[in-house]
């Protein structure tokens, strides 16, 4: 049954609401999954913060000319679309669906948009490649505490020498 104006109206004012301050969205051809996947991939998804819905792109178009985005080509694109929408990290919604394209191929990136700008097929797949937010702080953290390591064992090692020394003169007498 076809949905009511009324009923299109409130779908794209749920999308604008979720794209509001999200920091990317990253729209993809859903089309052939199973259910056991998508259902999946949902889990997934909202165990990171990533909301995904699958929508028309009339509609997801109309969201996004609400939110001032209006260079985003929606309608070009192939097949069925859906749309992870992250509000935390700028990098987990293509993370994450890069992983599962790995393993199904019937999902595909077609484009994206990153803090309030559209992005093309080849940046979001660069996203994709970015570390996350956690895997960066843990990079500085060990980054930070190498020289300080560095220094300790350094430390350690002249008090082993004279430790070293102090055994072969007692050991002499």
């Amino acid at each position: 049954m076809p949905k009511t104006k009324e009923q299109k109206q409130s779908i794209v004012k749920a999308l604008s609401d979720k794209m509001r301050g999200a920091k990317s969205a990253i729209v993809f051809k859903h089309e052939g999954l199973p259910v056991s996947v998508t259902h999946e991939l949902r889990d997934r998804c909202r165990a990171e913060n990533v909301e995904v819905f699958a929508t028309k792109k009339t509609l997801l178009q109309l969201a996004l000319e609400d939110q001032g985005i209006k260079d985003a080509d929606v309608k070009s694109f192939e097949g069925g679309i859906a749309i992870a929408i992250s509000q935390n990290d700028e990098v987990a919604a293509a993370k994450i669906l890069k992983e599962f394209s790995k393993k199904y191929d019937k999902l595909e990136f077609r484009g994206g948009v990153l803090e309030g700008k559209v992005i093309t097929l080849e940046q979001v797949i660069q996203l994709s490649n970015i570390p996350s937010k956690l895997e960066l702080l843990s990079k500085l953290v060990g980054s930070l505490k190498s020289p300080i390591s560095g220094f300790v064992t350094v430390l350690k090692g002249n008090l082993r020498g004279l430790v070293c020394v102090l055994n072969a003169i007692k050991d002499n007498k």
